[in-house]
């Protein structure tokens, strides 16, 4: 079985090539992910690259770690440049021996590093698909990525947490009967795949 750190590294490489898309002057374009446009997503996106990368040191660290990032007129090379310091930190040697502090997931709390792995590798793929449609273009992730993303979005609390404001996800929305696993994940997750802007 391919381990966590080469499934996160594939997502983030897929999502990569998308913001790579993203020119400095769409920036204000509008996204999936709550009021966010396209700039403060990839600002959120590069911070929360930062803050994983922080974290597999395995010692405790404040939530500046994990302060959004301005893009500015290079959008694609300050999302470049995070992904590659999380890619980095979690393909260090012993890192699954480690665990995580995450101060931004339920309130602050200690994780095993194969499970913050995988929170990582869920966000990447949601957020590639959020950068995607942002732009109308199309993402695609490989079954491998896919199917350890969606046991990961299966077991995020559902209920009162979601309807909160701020809540990293919507509450879940039905999966029609035949979806793929890219649209189960979103749905799971609150996101509409059918999403496009205005």
């Amino acid at each position: 079985m391919t381990n966590i750190q080469e499934l996160d590294a594939r997502a983030l490489k897929v999502t990569l090539a998308v913001v790579e898309q993203v020119a400095a002057d769409r920036l204000d374009l509008p996204t999936p992910c709550g009021a966010w446009t396209l700039g403060q997503l990839l600002g959120h996106m590069a911070g929360q690259n930062h803050g994983f990368a922080t974290a597999a040191g395995g010692e405790p660290h404040g939530a500046e770690a994990w302060r959004d990032r301005a893009v500015g007129a290079d959008p694609a090379g300050v999302f470049a440049a995070s992904a590659a310091a999380v890619t980095g930190a979690f393909g260090e040697d012993g890192v699954l021996e480690r665990e995580f502090w995450l101060p931004e997931v339920r309130g602050g709390q200690w994780f095993p590093a194969a499970q913050a792995v995988g929170f990582h590798l869920v966000d990447y793929v949601v957020h590639g698909w959020d950068v995607a449609a942002s732009l109308g273009v199309g993402i695609e992730f490989d079954p491998e990525v896919l199917a350890a993303a969606l046991v990961v979005a299966e077991e995020v609390p559902t209920g009162a947490v979601r309807e909160r404001e701020g809540s990293a996800f919507a509450p879940a929305l039905e999966a029609p009967a035949g979806a793929g696993a890219l649209d189960r994940i979103l749905l799971v997750l609150g996101r509409d795949p059918n999403w496009a802007a205005d």
